[in-house]
């Protein structure tokens, strides 16, 4: 797994949600409002933090108060299971400070329209999908992932649908004359999203239901046909010169997949890839 950068001064913070917007098929935005949003250190790409939510049922959400990489955690675990939170972690797709507001995107695995009447796959899809102004929940800063070797000259992003707001987040945060590939895989077409991509970074999208159709097995797994994408056509084409940075953000096996492609079959340094594994197809995050 990747390392990253650590977050700056990191503090419990509480929000609240304020509205709600299905952005996609698959993908739906909630925006959160911090009134101490000053005490949150913004850094742009793709900047994660632990999102503490509500169990079902409880009538307050008891949040911990210690903020350091054990502290929060051992308070966490001290805390009675019947009063403890949720916690998942969460990139933040876009910050207005100047509003007191980021906007955290959710995947709804296995919805098809986004609609109500599927059943949310998980906390995150159902906090998502039952969200009202006013809920609370607690955030906790952990810092980004992308970490640009300053010795590369260009960059590969790869990401499923959970790695989107990573990506598009990083992009975002590029400079200018960046160059590079960052590869996409969505459930469908209709799932792409506009965000800024600097000139020289090549965005391809791969569609999980359209590489399904011409092979079922790639659309069995989120993640498997980018993976397949990286390994057949991406680096074939003409690349930008120089060594490369890598960053993969997804499905356990599709990091791990492209990270293995990269560093055994192409040659690249183990140095300049980082990946990280959001989610593992089959096996539920623990509660």
């Amino acid at each position: 797994m990747s390392t990253f950068r650590k977050p700056v001064d990191p503090h419990v913070l509480v929000a609240q949600v304020v509205t709600t917007k299905q952005v996609s098929p698959h993908l739906r935005r909630v925006t959160l409002g911090i009134e101490d949003i000053d005490r949150l250190t913004l850094v742009g790409d793709d900047q994660w933090f632990r999102l503490f939510l509500p169990r079902p049922g409880q009538d307050a959400l008891t949040l911990p108060t210690r903020t350091s990489n054990l502290g929060w955690y051992a308070q966490y675990l001290a805390t009675p299971r019947a009063r403890r939170p949720l916690v998942r972690n969460y990139t933040i797709r876009a910050s207005r400070p100047e509003l007191h507001e980021i906007d955290v995107d959710f995947v709804l695995h296995g919805h098809e329209d986004g609609g109500a009447g599927d059943e949310p796959t998980g906390p995150g899809a159902g906090f998502a999908l039952a969200a009202q102004p006013g809920d609370r929940v607690g955030i906790l800063d952990q810092g980004a992932y992308h970490r640009p070797r300053p010795e590369c000259a260009w960059t590969l992003l790869v990401g499923d649908e959970s790695g989107l707001p990573a990506v598009a987040g990083i992009c975002e945060s590029l400079p200018d004359d960046a160059r590079g590939v960052a590869v996409v895989e969505v459930p469908t077409a209709d799932d792409r999203q506009d965000f800024r991509v600097p000139d020289g970074v090549d965005l391809r999208w791969v569609e999980r239901d359209r590489a399904a159709a011409g092979d079922p097995a790639l659309g069995e797994v989120p993640g498997r046909a980018a993976l397949a994408f990286v390994r057949d056509s991406v680096l074939e084409a003409g690349l930008p010169a120089g060594d490369g940075y890598a960053l993969v953000a997804g499905e356990q096996a599709l990091a791990a997949g492209v990270r293995r492609h990269l560093v055994n079959d192409r040659q690249w340094s183990k140095t300049h890839v980082d990946f990280v594994g959001y989610w593992r197809h089959g096996k539920a995050s623990p509660s």
